[in-house]
């Protein structure tokens, strides 16, 4: 959980959606925050802590599958 934690935390510094993820098929999508606007350093701390980004559905977004699944 600690380190879902400071994903979120680093999340939050790129904005603060309402509804802030969407989890299906064992993966948690992040809504609302665009990645290229994410900074190379957080992009490589939300690597590390299980995000990456993904380009389906025609725009970039961050997802898990670690933290996706039960």
């Amino acid at each position: 959980m600690e380190d879902l934690i400071k994903a979120l935390k680093i999340f939050l510094k790129y904005g603060n959606p309402r509804w802030p993820t969407h989890c299906e098929h064992d993966v948690m999508y992040i809504m609302e925050i665009d990645p290229t606007d994410v900074s190379e350093e957080d992009t490589i701390a939300l690597n590390e802590l299980g995000f990456q980004v993904s380009l389906e559905y025609g725009e970039a977004q961050f997802y898990s599958h670690r933290f996706g699944s039960a």
